[in-house]
């Protein structure tokens, strides 16, 4: 790690920290019907968005109903897009003479489930896989998943706002407002900036040049702008090529690099500032926002220095780090920085292949997954993952210094502390459990097709913990295109979407129907520096508790294999 990459660091750090406060303020007069600057362009769509849909805006739903539309409106898609992608020969722009890899029911239906929910996981080359409708196919996917995401996230924040109630809100209303609103309008302007960039948009069949040396070679194109935005800001992060974020159609230049992990970092890092202000306490919200920056700091040194300063073996072989798998317009720093920014905000837009990142930088995303994300995080998840784990810290804290586990004015008694209990628990036991199975049958080992021992071990536990935290990159040395790993990972993906949110959905119910109790003194604050610190330890101790003995196994065995 140089000065330069620090730099850089500090820059893109100093311009998320200036962008929390204005947009998650219009995100917060946005979701609360507040006139903001869009709406007489945008209020006449959304009523016309309603008689269409047959939507009554005025009429509420409870957690249960609240949740039935979400996991509805995810079947209704997954149904359409498996559709899709089985008869993409029989539709528009098909290419036959590109299109190498079958869309298979397996990786059909795996894919499917990975772009409802977010994952963007991809156990195929797009450019050798999909039609260019499939591809639009995807880019709709990445607007509604992205929405449904987001509308979670604020449901669970009306829990703590509203009282006495079980109404949590409208489903559709909630939708239609995220995609009007936030998504759409950003995504535009993102594309025509990364179409000014040199990204491709257009609908021309595949190139054939010759080469200097007297082949041919092949040079993929298509509608690449059109999915490369709102992959990163909908923290989707499926790329057009198999390359993804590496390839220079979908990242030309630093400068869109930059902007591609900005889009992945603000909505989620404003949405903390979102949280302050709808529950009247910004500075909650500020505690949160610098909890996680700090962590993300810390991420972030522990990578660059591990991939600015190999092994001795390596460091006698080459100079300058580890530039293996890594583009060279990025360098160390920018790949380092798009690890840890696609690690922590649920967005597998990587721009290095991390099966080449040293034992010790690959322990920094592996982790970040592993966590639940609560960095900045999801479009929406990321906020309600950190605050289940400050509902631990508050809970664990108020047992150890005598005072009542609460936050912000709702108390956390017996049932709510089950709710918690239940959503910490069941993202570890899903990704343990997948693991071990993969590495006790040979099924889950015909994957490791180069790799084993640690190593290989590692690239199994990244492969379902990007699934759970529905991240969807991989280390690439994992063969994941079979019916083993496509039925084993779609598992993860409906468990990090559908089972958490639906608890936290459940725990914002059980807020909203009790009345909200007055600070005092038997109460732990969580405005405070102390209270940051306590969530910061809780977060690592809650990790440790769980995966510390796999990443032993894995990482850190590696590591000092790799020493020795």
């Amino acid at each position: 790690m140089n000065a330069l990459a620090l730099v850089q660091l500090a820059v893109f750090l100093l311009l998320v920290v200036c962008l929390v406060k204005p947009l998650g303020t219009y995100l917060e007069r946005a979701f609360t019907h507040q006139p903001t600057f869009l709406d007489p362009v945008l209020l006449p769509i959304e009523r016309f968005t309603y008689r269409m849909l047959r939507v009554r805006p005025e009429r509420e739903m409870d957690w249960k109903r609240y949740s039935l539309a979400f996991v509805l409106f995810g079947v209704v898609n997954m149904v359409a897009l498996y559709l899709g992608l089985r008869w993409q020969a029989s539709l528009p722009w098909f290419f036959p003479g590109a299109m190498t890899t079958p869309t298979t029911p397996d990786l059909a239906a795996n894919t499917a489930v990975s772009f409802v929910t977010t994952t963007t996981w991809q156990a195929y080359a797009g450019e050798t896989t999909l039609s260019y409708f499939s591809q639009l196919l995807l880019v709709g996917q990445n607007f509604l998943g992205g929405a449904a995401g987001l509308v979670v996230g604020i449901t669970f924040v009306r829990g703590y706002v509203r009282e006495n109630t079980t109404n949590l809100g409208n489903f559709w209303v909630d939708l239609v407002r995220a995609l009007l609103w936030v998504l759409l309008p950003l995504s535009v302007v993102g594309s025509l900036f990364l179409i000014a960039q040199g990204v491709p948009m257009n609908f021309l069949p595949y190139t054939v040049v010759h080469t200097v040396g007297g082949g041919t070679q092949t040079i993929a194109q298509g509608p690449v702008a059109a999915l490369e935005f709102i992959k990163n800001l909908g923290t989707n992060g499926g790329g057009f090529f198999n390359a993804n974020g590496a390839h220079p159609f979908e990242n030309p230049t630093p400068l869109t690099n930059v902007v591609e992990l900005l889009a992945i970092v603000l909505l989620p890092a404003a949405f903390t500032h979102t949280f302050g202000r709808m529950v009247g306490r910004p500075r909650d919200g500020w505690v949160i926002f610098w909890t996680m920056t700090a962590l993300f700091v810390a991420g972030y040194l522990v990578c660059g220095w591990a991939e600015g300063h190999p092994s001795p073996a390596w460091a006698q072989a080459v100079s300058g780090g580890n530039l293996e798998g890594k583009e060279t317009r990025f360098g160390v720093g920018g790949s380092t920085l798009a690890a840890v920014v696609t690690s922590n905000g649920a967005t597998g837009s990587y721009n290095s292949m991390h099966d080449s990142f040293q034992p010790l930088g690959v322990l920094v995303p592996l982790l970040n997954m592993l966590l639940g994300e609560i960095v900045y995080g999801g479009l929406g998840t990321g906020l309600y993952s950190m605050v289940f784990v400050a509902l631990v810290a508050l809970f664990i804290g108020g047992l150890m210094v005598g005072r009542s586990p609460e936050h912000l004015g709702r108390r956390l008694g017996p049932p709510e502390m089950k709710i918690i209990a239940v959503y910490t628990l069941l993202g570890p036991a899903t990704v343990l459990v997948l693991t071990a199975l993969a590495v006790m049958t040979q099924a889950g080992r015909d994957g490791l097709t180069t790799n084993d021992g640690a190593h290989g071990f590692t690239e199994i536990l990244f492969a379902y913990a990007s699934a759970l935290a529905n991240n969807g990159q991989n280390m690439a040395g994992l063969s994941a295109n079979s019916v083993f790993y496509n039925v084993t990972t779609m598992i993860a993906m409906l468990v990090g979407r559908y089972g958490l949110a639906v608890l936290a959905l459940a725990l914002a119910s059980r807020f909203a129907a009790t009345s909200r109790r007055p600070a005092s003194s038997g109460t732990v604050p969580s405005d405070g520096v102390q209270f940051g610190v306590l969530l910061a330890a809780t977060a690592v101790l809650v990790g440790a508790l769980n995966f510390l003995p796999a990443l032993a196994l894995g990482p850190l065995l590696e590591h000092f294999s790799m020493l020795r």
